[in-house]
């Protein structure tokens, strides 16, 4: 019998420089466990002339999860910031009251052809945390822990699970794990998972109750204690989920929070220029034209 609750496909979404998947926020599920948003960056082939630039922009509620498959781009930030992410590597900033940054990049590979593929995700805070002091903390690949169990490789980006911790310093119950496996293997996780559980499938397929499911998808489990399923040959896939807040979030353009007032304070803050400035970048994304706040629905 298959675990799977739901499946939710990408969707293209338009960032400003090109297409991504987007697949959370969901209209039938707006978040799994704390996870708010995810975003399916490439694989995009980028030419000499293309450049990833998407210039300083707010954030508020929230913490900003950037994973990298291929690529490198340079993160610059209101706290004086400025680091290179690059394959394998973790990128965390906690927005906390307010934040601004920008993604660009870096000046040594915009004249050159380059790739671009990972995972941009968002984490909602807990409500008494949702204001809290903005920081960032980079954390290199060979930091994270990784292990090999029956041929499957495992690797725990953020979060706690299977007795392992990530250094990548989260706020709430949840965990980000990426599962690999060369050969055809069955997998049971059951375990480990708490909360809400969803899967990523980024390449290859997965088969779960007899019926096989192909890649750019999350699979919603029903039940996160019963994770059993099978990974086909060269399948990469990402489990994530954790612990649900008690709160709904409302959420508009890059602001996440418990309350609509949090949301309307910094849609005006940006519109008065009162968030804090990047220095020597001035190309400040506007506030898009009015569109709904979305307020999750109980499911």
């Amino acid at each position: 019998m298959s675990n799977v609750q739901m499946i939710i496909e990408e969707r293209p979404a338009d960032i400003g420089n090109f297409l991504v998947g987007r697949l959370l926020p969901f209209r039938g599920k707006r978040m799994v466990g704390p996870f708010i948003f995810i975003d399916h960056m490439g694989p995009a082939y980028l030419k000499e002339y293309q450049n990833i630039d998407v210039g300083p922009h707010p954030h508020i509620g929230l913490s900003t999860l950037t994973y990298l498959f291929e690529g490198n781009i340079m993160h610059r930030d209101t706290l004086g910031t400025v680091v290179e992410v690059a394959p394998g590597e973790v990128n965390w900033m906690t927005a906390g009251k307010g934040i601004v940054h920008s993604e660009r990049t870096p000046e040594y590979l915009r004249h050159s052809d380059k790739y671009l593929h990972g995972l941009q995700i968002w984490v909602a805070l807990p409500k008494e945390l949702e204001q809290m002091e903005p920081s960032f903390h980079h954390v290199g690949a060979e930091e994270l822990p990784t292990w090999e169990e029956n041929g499957v490789m495992y690797k725990l980006i953020a979060g706690e699970a299977f007795g392992h911790s990530s250094p990548v310093p989260v706020y709430s119950q949840l965990y980000l794990l990426e599962i690999k496996s060369a050969t055809r293997q069955t997998v049971q996780i059951s375990h480990g998972l708490y909360g809400e559980a969803g899967m990523y499938i980024l390449e290859g397929s997965i088969e779960d109750g007899g019926i096989s499911y192909e890649p750019k998808r999350i699979l919603v489990a029903k039940n996160p204690q019963l994770c059993e399923f099978t990974l086909e040959a060269n399948t990469t896939v990402y489990v994530f989920g954790g612990e649900p807040f008690p709160e709904e979030r409302f959420i508009f353009w890059n602001f996440v929070a418990t309350s609509q007032d949090l949301i309307e304070k910094a849609k005006e803050d940006w519109q008065n220029d009162l968030f804090p400035r990047i220095e020597g970048e001035g190309d400040l994304v506007p506030l898009p034209s009015p569109i709904p706040n979305l307020k999750p629905k109980k499911t």
